[in-house]
């Protein structure tokens, strides 16, 4: 299986990009998200997930480890092809995915393009004992609260750290990446990726 590409972008569509790898055009479908992240020209790596069936065979790609992550989780639910997983990624960030499961928001996962409100709630019957047994593992359960700097937004800090985990941190390392970036009023988005800056990881 081919886990990730490297290469030059050759031209893009709606939903895939061409990358030019030593004269060998792949092309991968994407999410909205890495599209707006790129252009013509630029040399990219993609994380990427081999899709296939009797009569498909198609290569998914991303740059990010976590839209990965979140896509082959999607792919692993009854009745959820690539096509709908794609929607999902393209409509919710990784960081924001997890929650979304955890706390039943149906809606938000419904946003996106082809997804009702029954394939929602399987997504998160099938996925909420999984993800919660992951953050278990790692130490860190909803509504636990930890210790952190005086004046710190807990609820914030708590929800970027369970982001951090679903990329694949240890809740030690989420918890010393995050601590860092938190500032008064700062959005959770923006907490996300200064930690994930301040430990190397962007993309």
């Amino acid at each position: 299986m081919i886990a990730h590409l490297k290469g030059t972008v050759d031209r893009m569509t709606s939903d895939s990009l061409v990358l030019d790898v030593n004269g060998m055009g792949f092309r991968v479908f994407t999410s909205t998200g890495t599209l707006s992240e790129t252009g013509t020209g630029e040399i990219i790596r993609l994380y990427t997930h081999t899709y296939v069936r009797e009569d498909i065979l198609a290569l998914y790609g991303f740059l990010s480890e976590g839209e990965l992550l979140m896509f082959e989780q999607l792919l692993s639910i009854s009745g959820v092809g690539p096509k709908a997983a794609l929607a999902v990624v393209s409509a919710v960030p990784p960081s924001a995915f997890g929650l979304a499961v955890l706390t039943e928001d149906a809606d938000r996962l419904s946003k996106a393009q082809g997804v009702g409100k029954k394939t929602a709630q399987r997504i998160i019957l099938e996925l909420k004992d999984k993800i919660r047994k992951e953050q278990a593992a790692f130490g860190v359960m909803p509504g636990v609260v930890r210790p952190v700097p005086e004046a710190m937004p807990i609820g914030i800090f708590e929800e970027a750290v369970s982001a951090l985990m679903m990329l694949g941190f240890s809740a030690a390392e989420a918890q010393k990446s995050v601590t860092p970036a938190m500032e008064e009023g700062k959005p959770l988005e923006s907490v996300i990726r200064d930690s994930l800056k301040m430990r190397g990881r962007t993309r």
